[in-house]
């Protein structure tokens, strides 16, 4: 499938604002619908359309899901230990699910979705838990195609959280050099390139659910 338009929940997030930068870079992508809670701003008229919607009611989106062939979902708490944990599982399971069962029900065919590496249904670590658990309930909903990008520490320009993620930014990099073999998986990603692949990912072939992980976001970086 090669879908001419795409729609997206999270754009104003780091990955989500990286993958709306490649995606606009393929004329493919002729419509491009971004709902969220505040503008991206500097859009295409025309080409990009934009509604701001309350994530946690499905009817503020009725209608503006139908004709679109794909999603993308980047929605999630930046700092998730900065909220409570209902807040997170409100805001990163079910306003998620919500979401996915509204673009079923409008036939769109591929879902993308942004988790984590380390989910696990059965890990103790909350967070983990609850984006497992979410990624199971995407997959009852049977999409043609269901993709999962599950990174590492997510590289990002500048400190958007932090004494915590200045932290993180700076050990990753030497972290790094420990994560080789199957541990690859652990290593860290550019924002810019993890939104890169999953805007490439749309027009990569594939079918039924697929996990992408460091080693596919690597597949799938611009040939130079």
């Amino acid at each position: 499938m090669q879908p001419s338009s795409i729609i997206m929940l999270g754009a104003t997030g780091a990955v989500g604002g990286e993958a709306l930068k490649t995606i606009l870079q393929d004329p493919r992508a002729e419509k491009v619908t971004l709902l969220g809670r505040r503008e991206v701003p500097d859009m295409p008229a025309g080409r990009v359309t934009q509604h701001m919607i309350d994530i946690f009611t499905p009817s503020s989106y009725d209608g503006l899901i139908e004709g679109h062939e794909a999603a993308v979902c980047t929605l999630g708490v930046g700092e998730a230990s900065k909220v409570s944990k209902e807040e997170f599982e409100r805001i990163d399971k079910l306003a998620v699910i919500d979401f996915a069962k509204a673009c079923k029900a409008a036939g769109v065919k591929h879902f993308e979705l942004l988790a984590s590496v380390g989910i696990n249904s059965s890990s103790a670590n909350y967070y983990l838990r609850i984006k497992a658990e979410l990624v199971e309930a995407l997959q009852v909903l049977n999409f043609e195609r269901l993709s999962i990008f599950k990174p590492s520490m997510i590289m990002t320009p500048t400190n958007r959280y932090g004494f915590t993620q200045g932290v993180a930014l700076a050990v990753w990099p030497v972290l790094d050099k420990l994560f080789f073999g199957g541990a690859r998986k652990y290593k860290g990603i550019k924002v810019a390139d993890l939104g890169g692949a999953m805007a490439r990912n749309l027009y990569r072939a594939g079918k039924g659910y697929e996990e992408l992980q460091w080693n596919e976001f690597q597949d799938l970086k611009p040939c130079t």
